[in-house]
């Protein structure tokens, strides 16, 4: 259902739509006030991060990306500008950077999904990728899952291997 909403939008208005949300978390103050940021290279169906990820850079701000290492492992990787990016495993942008494992010095991650609800629950692609590499994060870093008005719902199916978000915004 959700995939299949996805493809009644373009491209670029998909794009228009993650504008305002990323202005959202821009003026945020757990965003302002973070200088390791978690986000991603969004894919075309997702919600767009390239305004999040020169913004941050601009700001100063150490920025972080997953790039998939094995059939169901990710790392992040420091990313530095958008040159650092090649396409790696399912069409997705990876970054090139060195490998970065600090990861109680993350003080925000911005994580995309194909649906949330209202108490934080994501429902990914369905390899599991996130979940296993946001169990290896502190719990207390602060989690924002980005989506689209139509992936937000009510009620998601979870189990105790999901990791919540502590908010979502919806573009």
């Amino acid at each position: 259902m959700v995939r299949q909403r996805k493809r009644e939008f373009s491209r670029l208005q998909l794009k228009e739509l993650s504008l305002a949300g990323n202005q959202r978390i821009i003026t945020s103050q757990r965003y302002r006030e973070a200088s390791t940021i978690m986000l991603y290279a969004s894919l075309p169906d997702e919600v767009d991060t390239s305004l999040l990820l020169s913004h941050s850079l601009a700001e100063g701000k150490m920025v972080l990306l997953p790039k998939v290492t094995g059939e169901t492992t990710m790392e992040l990787r420091v990313y530095k500008k958008e040159q650092d990016l090649v396409e790696g495993a399912f069409h997705i942008m990876e970054p090139t950077g060195r490998s970065f494992t600090d990861y109680a010095s993350i003080d925000l991650a911005v994580i995309p999904g194909m649906a949330f609800d209202t108490s934080g629950n994501r429902l990914g692609r369905g390899k599991g990728y996130y979940d296993r590499f946001l169990s290896l994060l502190p719990p207390y870093i602060y989690k924002i899952g980005v989506c689209f008005g139509f992936q937000m719902f009510d009620s998601i199916p979870s189990d105790t291997t999901d990791i919540r978000m502590n908010e979502v915004i919806q573009y």
